[in-house]
């Protein structure tokens, strides 16, 4: 028969608390070991009790090591998603470019048929909310002036 869930809350009493501390950071310890024993992983375990008193293992007994080896994979795998992001970024400024280029009238003689009835299309619904946006406005001015 197995144990119950324990209910995962914080400690109150602090002899309670230092005694499952020391008892759960053993037990953590072991599992390390285990697995770098069984697995031939490197493994590095840094532990901080509450008052600040360090517990560390380490599988080839260098910290540094692991710890270097940590921050350049981990450096790596960021730096690869921060230049996935710029690729996205400039091609998507570059679209904006071209269809701020398009709007503005430069560059016509390079557009397909379809790009420019899309670019007329785009043109026509900005004209319709210009003219609603300046019908509302001068509505409201009228409005104003009619209640003086």
């Amino acid at each position: 028969m197995g144990r119950g869930k324990v209910e995962l809350k914080r400690i109150e009493n602090k002899v309670n608390q230092q005694v499952t501390f020391s008892k759960r950071r053993s037990g953590l310890l072991k599992k390390a070991h285990e697995i770098s024993v069984l697995c031939d992983a490197d493994v590095g375990l840094i532990v901080f009790s509450t008052k600040g008193k360090l517990f560390e293992y380490a599988s080839d007994s260098c910290m540094e090591r692991i710890l270097e080896r940590y921050e350049r994979s981990s450096n790596n795998i960021g730096q690869g998603s921060w230049n996935i992001e710029l690729a996205k970024l400039k091609a998507r400024l570059e679209v904006l470019q071209r269809n701020q280029r398009n709007l503005a009238g430069d560059n016509l003689e390079f557009l397909s048929i379809k790009e420019l009835q899309n670019l007329e299309h785009q043109l026509d619904s900005s004209l319709k909310k210009l003219r609603s946006r300046k019908n509302h406005l001068m509505n409201e001015s009228i409005s104003l002036l009619q209640k003086k």
